[in-house]
């Protein structure tokens, strides 16, 4: 079993740039494919990127292709969101996650196990 803890949230001008971390303790992170997705208001969770085991393979929804960069750090036990060129439309919960059911990457998100608790990104116009 991973404890998720998301941190880095807040509050920021469209166009300009957070990141976001999430933290594991427990098992170590490596022994799971990482994935992100946010909420809105009256809106479903939606995915937003996943990441390998190894780091080398990353997936990314195509409204952040571009603009978001998803790492991870298995030596620290931490996955990074970097958001770049923020938009207003981004503006959700942000949710770490973590799977032991993929092989590589899923936007799927039944098939991640554990979840955080979510850090607010508030991105104004």
């Amino acid at each position: 079993q991973v404890q998720l803890v998301e941190s880095g949230g807040g509050l920021v001008q469209a166009g300009g740039s957070l990141r976001l971390s999430c933290a594991a303790s427990g098992r170590t992170v490596s022994s799971y494919v990482m994935g992100w997705f946010r909420q809105a208001p009256g809106k479903e969770r939606e995915f937003v990127a996943a990441i390998s085991r190894s780091g080398g393979s990353t997936y990314y929804a195509g409204s952040v292709k571009g603009r978001f960069t998803i790492s991870r750090d298995n030596a620290k036990n931490t996955v990074y969101l970097q958001m770049n060129s923020l938009k207003p439309e981004d503006t959700a919960v942000y949710y770490c996650a973590a799977s032991s059911k993929v092989a590589y990457y899923s936007n799927d998100p039944d098939l991640y196990d554990y979840w955080g608790q979510g850090t607010q990104v508030t991105v104004s116009s």
